[in-house]
């Protein structure tokens, strides 16, 4: 009886050596790498600028945009902003280290106009998924 619970407890303990050597050697990057995307729904565009990025996504009729800047090393001024035909724009603005949004709007078959901002340089869509 001894015995089988000794094997027992060396496979738990084993089994838990493996797994925490194994985020160790993972890293803080190779976690997000694989985290769901910060918006709801299929990625249907990127729109790259000099200082960064816009993503958007789609997901019955929602649109959802998010801004990320090349550089993660401090903070710095940014926006995203997500218009649908015929509504205000849904903005979010402040001064971030990697990304600003999410926002989301309810486009549902209208045009949407997105813009995105990384320290003063930056991108604006026009009218797109018409």
């Amino acid at each position: 009886m001894k015995s089988g619970r000794i094997r027992r407890r060396v496979a738990g303990g084993a089994a838990a050596v493996a797994a925490a050597l194994l985020f160790t050697l993972a890293g803080p990057g190779a976690g997000a790498a694989q985290a769901a995307p910060i918006c709801p729904g299929q990625k249907i565009r990127t729109l790259t600028f000099a200082t960064g990025k816009v993503v958007l996504f789609k997901k019955r009729g929602f649109v959802c945009a998010v801004t990320y800047a090349k550089s993660a090393r401090n903070r710095k001024p940014m926006s995203v902003s997500v218009q649908a035909r015929g509504s205000r724009p849904v903005r979010d603005a402040g001064r971030y280290v990697r990304l600003a949004g999410p926002v989301k709007v309810h486009a549902g078959h209208r045009c949407v106009w997105i813009k995105g901002n990384v320290s003063g340089r930056g991108i604006s869509s026009g009218w797109i998924l018409c």
